[in-house]
């Protein structure tokens, strides 16, 4: 077990913001795929071009050849949506997990305001968007959860229109549980579209598929490629990349604990699980209890687990737990779980994370399901200047200026000095042309009236 301390903890985990390696297998399958060994970006950008050039006709083609089916229709049926039903117990905890996400986003402050005072009103005015596309991966398993946790925040944002897509199986289905969580949300078109067909299709619009304003959900490689594409023509939340998770703890942390919430993130492919600690003693017990643990997982998530726990877990001891939280905010990691004697005192020391989980009650795998917030978070540092999904990034901003000719005639000078400093002549003569009318009632910019924003 190699532990890091001091000038060689913080070099591992400053971030090194680098494209992401294709693996070998990846490249291989292109070639036999496509006769020849095209990169990820080269297949991204055919597929995006294909679906620009003929629409409907290129998802079917795209489908049938990646997911080795021909849909009969591109969109879930009003009747299939109807009829799809999950065991009770999974019924209830679907039903669970909406409430509470819901609950959590109707606190959000989702408001604009119009301030009137001497000098006339400014103020901003919140609009939702007006159709928002939902990526729902489904490669490996129905990631429900993610519908949940994008979805729901576009909902109580007010956006009208939510499209979801998601890969279908072999046979063309949708899993149920993604389509009974889609029916108890209230969002009635999904479509059997994954890969980046499905981004081009939200893009550009086809016959079938609506273009959006916006698309959000995490994906693979070629997702997240044809996201960042596509990002210009429509917007994006975020280009999620491989998770990560950080635990500090103390010398009071169960490692059983511990080993758990690094194995509950390690078994996603490509994840980074980073241990940090004050004590030495905890270090080496997390080491047994993750060979034990992994053991005890059954296959392919053993697989993936050892993958990520071999390759890419960083062991940190720290002097302090000062310290601790001084390497996670350089690292500033997606999820970062607080298992310390006292963790509700480390809070206000965060300064860079996606979610924080506090306590040993709060396990991150909670927060993927149910606990409240988005489980949609920013990965690989972005954290340093990116949010989780919020009811934000489904809402445009609009700002309101509405200065009477008081308030002009005292601060216009001084914006068309700054327009002439900017060699801008133009806008400072529109401004003077005002500053020379003979109006003396104040109220050139009108009477604001009282807005609902």
């Amino acid at each position: 077990m190699n532990i890091l301390k001091g000038p060689e903890a913080r070099r591992a985990l400053q971030r090194q913001f680098s494209e992401i390696p294709v693996p070998e297998s990846v490249l291989e399958r292109n070639e036999r795929l496509y006769g020849e060994r095209l990169t990820p970006e080269q297949v991204v950008e055919r597929i995006l071009n294909d679906v620009k050039a003929r629409g409907d006709a290129a998802l079917y083609d795209w489908t049938e050849r990646l997911d080795g089916y021909r849909p009969q229709a591109l969109e879930v049926s009003a009747e299939e949506l109807e009829a799809a039903t999950v065991e009770p117990e999974l019924l209830s905890a679907l039903e669970l997990a909406i409430s509470r996400v819901r609950a959590f986003y109707r606190q959000q402050p989702a408001h604009g305001f119009l301030e009137h005072g001497p000098d006339g009103a400014l103020g901003q005015l919140i609009r939702p968007l007006s159709r928002v596309g939902v990526y729902v991966p489904g490669g490996l398993a129905p990631l429900v959860s993610t519908l949940i946790h994008t979805a729901i925040p576009a909902q109580v944002a007010g956006v009208p229109e939510i499209i979801v897509t998601t890969p279908p199986g072999r046979n063309g289905d949708i899993h149920p549980a993604i389509l009974v969580a889609a029916r108890l949300i209230g969002v009635s078109r999904v479509f059997r579209l994954g890969g980046a067909q499905a981004i081009g299709a939200l893009a550009y619009g086809t016959d079938s598929v609506p273009g959006v304003d916006k698309i959000a959900g995490p994906g693979n490689l070629f997702v997240v490629i044809a996201k960042r594409v596509v990002f210009g023509q429509v917007g994006i939340e975020s280009l999620p990349g491989p998770t990560e998770t950080l635990v500090l703890a103390d010398d009071s942390a169960d490692p059983r604990y511990v080993a758990a919430d690094l194995l509950a993130q390690a078994e996603h492919l490509g994840a980074e699980p980073v241990l940090v600690s004050t004590s030495r003693e905890l270090l080496v017990a997390v080491q047994a209890e993750l060979n034990g643990q992994l053991e005890a997982l059954p296959e392919p998530n053993r697989s993936w687990a050892r993958d990520s726990v071999e390759a890419r877990m960083k062991i940190v001891l720290a002097d302090s737990l000062e310290e601790g939280l001084d390497l996670s905010n350089l690292y500033a990691p997606e999820h970062l779980c607080l298992l310390t004697r006292d963790p509700w005192a480390l809070l206000g020391r965060v300064q860079r994370a996606g979610g924080v989980f506090v306590g040993e009650s709060s396990m991150e795998a909670l927060g993927d399901y149910l606990a409240g917030p988005s489980h949609v978070m920013p990965t690989g540092g972005t954290a340093r200047f990116m949010s989780p999904v919020n009811v934000r990034d489904f809402q445009n901003i609009i700002s309101v200026v509405g200065v009477n000719a008081a308030a002009l005639g005292r601060i216009g000078p001084a914006a068309a000095l700054l327009a002439r400093t900017e060699g801008l002549e133009a806008h400072a003569r529109a401004i003077e042309s005002r500053l020379q009318q003979d109006g003396d009632d104040g109220t050139a910019a009108g009477t604001a009236p009282t807005l609902t924003s």
